[in-house]
């Protein structure tokens, strides 16, 4: 299934050389378009930016490059070699470096505009990324802020529960203190009564 479908990803940097070789023939003894030209020139740079958007949709943006470059390059030499050989019909054969010159330049102004569309598609899912990068980190500094309000409020309740403790704690020992004074006042009184009693005893005798 994968190499089908890697298979069927190649068609589309096939078709940009379509695209691109097909420019060759604008304005030539074979195809003429006259005013139309031009019109022709920006469908076939919409094609282009469009089989662009697809191959970086489909092979990625550092593989898909490659193969957009390498695309560029084949159908650059194969024209170089076509104008050369057939060059009666892509104008005068006196000039034919400097049409050797513009049809490359024509065929890379092309392939730039498929590297063009590789590109926005490219910014538009950074963009993407970026803004769902966003949402989580915001969505991150909300729950550490929700985390640290939360660890607040239990160290607050932990404290109270401590000052609690020690308060309770502060009045158990307290009323021990008063426990322990009264009893001794208790055995203070209870021998000072023995002491009359044996002193009475003693007198009696």
């Amino acid at each position: 299934m994968s190499e089908q479908r890697k298979k069927y990803y190649y068609l589309t940097p096939l078709l940009l050389c379509v695209f691109i070789f097909a420019s060759n023939f604008l304005d030539t003894k074979l195809f003429s378009f006259g005013d139309l030209n031009f019109a022709v020139w920006f469908v076939l740079s919409i094609f282009a930016f469009a089989c662009g958007w697809l191959i970086n949709t489909t092979l990625g943006w550092k593989f898909g490059g490659r193969v957009v470059f390498a695309a560029i390059v084949a159908t650059t030499a194969i024209s170089v070699i076509l104008i050369s050989v057939f060059k009666e019909y892509f104008g005068s054969s006196q000039f034919v470096a400097e049409n050797l010159i513009l049809y490359s330049l024509r065929d890379v102004t092309l392939g730039c505009m498929g590297f063009f569309g590789m590109t926005l598609k490219e910014l538009l899912i950074l963009q993407k990324e970026n803004s769902t990068q966003k949402f989580r980190l915001e969505a991150f500094e909300q729950l550490v802020i929700d985390a640290k309000k939360e660890a607040d409020l239990e160290l607050r309740e932990a404290k109270l529960k401590a000052d609690k403790i020690i308060l309770d704690a502060e009045a158990q020992a307290k009323n021990m203190l008063e426990k322990k004074e009264k009893l001794e006042r208790n055995l203070q009184d209870l021998v000072q009564v023995e002491r009359e009693l044996i002193k009475k005893y003693e007198e009696n005798q």
